[in-house]
C-alpha cells in the first residue's frame, strides 16, 4: 500500500512540496483562529444589520429607486366594439365609452390604478388634477375581487 502524499512529486532539494503547502495552509489558519478568539475583530466586509446604527436609511434605501421610470396612463373610459365595427371607424367617428361624463379618470401607474381624477388644461397642454389617492389596502382589496 503507498502513502497519497507519494503521487506528487518532490521539488529539487528532496522537500515534498505537497506537505510543505499543506503546512503552510494549517498555520496561517491555526494564526487566523487564535487572532479572532483573542479578542482581535474580523474585518467585516459588509456592514452587519444586526448593529444598532448601521441600517441603512429609508432615504437611502429609496434614492435607489428614484430614477427608475414608470409608464403612467390615463384611462377616460373604456368600450367593447366588434373587429367589423373596429374597421369601419373614420376620422370625425365617434366611439361611445362607459364612462360618464365629468365622472372622474382613471391614473394607472406600470398598469396599476393609483389613482383618480380629473381633467385641466394649463399653458394650452392637458394635464390631470388628482382628485383621489388609492392606499395600497384599497389595491390589495381590489385584487381580492
Amino acid at each position: 500500500m503507498t502513502d497519497k502524499t507519494d503521487d506528487f512529486a518532490a521539488p529539487p532539494g528532496g522537500g515534498n512540496s505537497f506537505e510543505d503547502d499543506w503546512a503552510a495552509a494549517m498555520t496561517e489558519q491555526a494564526i487566523a483562529e487564535s487572532a479572532a478568539s483573542g479578542g482581535a475583530r474580523r474585518a467585516e466586509i459588509f456592514p452587519s444589520f444586526d448593529e444598532p446604527g448601521t441600517r441603512p436609511s429609508l432615504i437611502s434605501e429609496l434614492d435607489m429607486i428614484l430614477d427608475i421610470p414608470v409608464q403612467i396612463s390615463v384611462e377616460l373610459g373604456r368600450t367593447r366594439i366588434t373587429i367589423k365595427n373596429l374597421l369601419q371607424l373614420a376620422h370625425g367617428s365617434v366611439v361611445e365609452l362607459d364612462a360618464l361624463a365629468g365622472e372622474p379618470l382613471s391614473v394607472f401607474v406600470n398598469g396599476t390604478l393609483i389613482a383618480q381624477g380629473e381633467v385641466v388644461v394649463v399653458n394650452d397642454k392637458f394635464g390631470i388634477r388628482l382628485t383621489d389617492i388609492v392606499t395600497p389596502s384599497e389595491r390589495a382589496r381590489k385584487i381580492g375581487h
